[in-house]
């Protein structure tokens, strides 16, 4: 039995839709079965909770006032930005002064790596998922010459990557989604990079084909800037033309999202704003297909994996598709432009035999992410 110490910036017990809170609950869940672990995280308020083996120490986030003071102080001392918006100085001195009590120090993510020092001396895993600094650098290169964030954007994907190369070095494991973002990054830390996929729970199939069928669907976090974008750029690019043809068709965004977007989608006629669910299960009659039409995108797309485990047809962009190896060697269709984006989703709504080999395709894929098949890989790492 290990001892150890779990360190995130969200609240992994607040049931968040969200892909980093969903699978820290996840391996909370499963390495407190074999082992003592200690959850310190971010969240709306101080709280500690004791149960068996797993204890959790949540920390109240900053103030607006902090947060701002923070800000400049990081960008003083080049520190990638955002981190300031998931510092705590009381969560700091707590990981210091604790840290002596564990086996093994785990971090999801590297905006949790903030916390780490050099006087950590225990075994490292960092959670990594994807690489921000792709991230960062392609919503750079997406808005336009004029736009106010630009050179912030650029700015911060420089700052992250090299943070990203600080981390590699000093974490003893690296867990990464993308095969493509690990031979990246091989030449940087070549022995301790593993591959590990996002997990699902069950597979249901709810896609059922029918010409009546009426709805386009986007799961994601809306807050999320390239979600927001992606679901601004269908509203106001492809879903008119859409309904052109089919006048019927809704788009339904589940996800959480700020109240200004809600109002402003709300008035975009056939779009509806459903928020953050517990399940989507109720919402699923009558789909034509799932989007994952982002144009900002690194590693997998966690919504992907919802739609398939349900069956549903998924359309997704070159981008997406580039970086879900799994798609790439199935063979499911994405699209180049904005022409091809249509002729996919007519061609769902039309087409019964593409849309039942696209529904199967998806239900064969979606098998290898299963969290019992996920969790097995997640194992080895802590042997």
């Amino acid at each position: 039995m290990k001892k150890i110490l779990f360190i995130t910036v969200r609240d992994p017990f607040s049931g968040r839709f969200s892909g980093d809170v969903i699978r820290a609950n996840k391996y909370i869940n499963f390495l407190s079965k074999r082992n003592k672990i200690c959850v310190v995280s971010l969240g709306k308020n101080n709280k500690t909770k004791s149960k068996g083996k797993l204890f959790h120490k949540n920390f109240e986030k900053q103030n607006f006032f902090l947060n701002l003071i923070y800000l400049i102080k990081f960008f003083l001392q080049l520190k990638p930005l955002h981190f300031s918006f998931f510092y705590s100085r009381e969560m700091e001195k707590y990981i210091h002064k604790n840290f002596d009590k564990f086996d093994i120090i785990f971090f999801q993510s590297i905006r949790s790596f903030q916390y780490f020092s050099d006087k950590i001396n225990r075994k490292i895993i960092l959670d990594m998922g994807d690489l921000y600094s792709k991230n960062y650098y392609q919503t750079y290169q997406e808005l336009f010459f004029f736009h106010p964030l630009k050179i912030v954007y650029f700015f911060e994907s420089f700052l992250i990557k090299k943070y990203e190369r600080f981390c590699l070095l000093k974490a003893n494991k690296t867990l990464l989604f993308s095969k493509k973002e690990i031979a990246y990054l091989k030449k940087i830390s070549p022995n301790k990079l593993f591959q590990i996929n996002f997990g699902i729970d069950s597979i249901r199939k709810k896609y059922k084909f029918d010409i009546k069928n009426y709805k386009i669907i986007f799961v994601g976090n809306i807050k999320y800037a390239p979600n927001r974008r992606a679901c601004i750029d269908f509203i106001k690019n492809i879903f008119p033309k859409i309904r052109e043809q089919y006048p019927e068709i809704e788009f339904h965004i589940f996800g959480e999202i700020y109240l200004l977007d809600k109002v402003f989608f709300m008035n975009k006629r056939n779009v509806k704003i459903f928020g953050k669910v517990k399940k989507l299960d109720p919402y699923l009659s009558n789909v034509i297909c799932g989007l994952a039409n982002l144009d900002i995108s690194t590693g997998v797309q966690t919504k992907l994996l919802t739609y398939m485990s349900y069956g549903i047809p998924s359309i997704c962009s070159k981008k997406v598709f580039l970086n879900f190896d799994k798609i790439k060697s199935i063979k499911l269709d994405y699209y180049n432009n904005k022409d091809e984006f249509i002729d996919l989703i007519l061609k769902l709504k039309n087409n019964k035999n593409y849309s039942n080999n696209i529904s199967s395709k998806s239900l064969k894929i979606v098998e290898l992410f299963k969290w019992t098949n996920v969790l097995k890989t997640f194992n080895k790492v802590f042997k």
